[in-house]
């Protein structure tokens, strides 16, 4: 049986689907160690042992413990569902690669603004000129990916594990930037969220606990 250190709704989240992907049968089962982000109970709970940073995602599986979503996303897919990837010969391989790594440049803005929006307490003042730089470092990365969708995944040969990488990004992205103005987005959205195993994983996760409201504006300057 394979463990996944979880989030809900996290960046944990690309792992539990792509084990739904591939298939929990392929493991013998999931268990999921559910943790609680921003307390101390993730440092205390024995997290470190496996993830470095005492982050998520994290898995154990067979004697093998790693972390970082973008490496464990790859080395499963490798090794159980190669088709959902792409093998060094293959001509999508470095745009595979490619919208992997973009990802994590966009996970990072995201968590960014995660961090400043909802960590940060009073008396802690949010800078709006530093929020504003960061949402709009985000609505630009995804004008970039907007610019390049010209099918109905990211690579033309169809469905990938970059996909489930950008598909937790996509749930994200919102909170901060309107997807309004990039339509091959939001009907990129709809189609990821449309999947099979995507689905069982929103039934799994529940209503999702982290964000308190639908959208995050830049606070007025002052």
């Amino acid at each position: 049986m394979i463990t996944l250190h979880h989030v809900q709704y996290g960046r944990s989240f690309r792992v539990l689907w792509l084990l739904e992907e591939i298939g929990l049968e392929t493991f013998g089962g999931l268990e999921i160690v559910e943790h609680r982000i921003g307390t101390k109970e993730m440092r205390e709970s024995g997290l470190a042992r496996v993830s470095p940073a005492v982050r998520i995602p994290a898995i154990e599986y067979e004697g093998l413990e790693m972390a970082e979503s973008g490496a464990i996303v790859e080395h499963l897919t490798e090794r159980f569902a190669p088709e959902l990837g792409r093998a060094e010969e293959h001509p999508e391989r470095a745009d595979y690669l490619q919208w992997i790594h973009y990802a994590e440049t966009q996970a990072s803005l995201i968590e960014t603004l995660n961090l400043v929006h909802l960590f940060l307490r009073p008396p802690a003042q949010k800078d709006p000129v530093f929020l504003k730089l960061m949402a709009a470092r985000l609505k630009g990365t995804l004008a970039g990916m907007e610019a390049r969708m010209g099918g109905e995944y990211l690579l033309p040969g169809g469905f990938s594990a970059a996909d489930i990488m950008m598909g937790f990004n996509l749930f994200a992205a919102p909170y901060y930037v309107h997807l309004d103005p990039f339509p091959k987005l939001m009907a990129y959205k709809a189609r990821l969220e449309a999947r099979d195993a995507f689905r069982r994983c929103v039934e799994r996760e529940g209503p999702q606990r982290f964000y308190s409201q639908d959208f995050y504006p830049v606070p007025e300057a002052g």
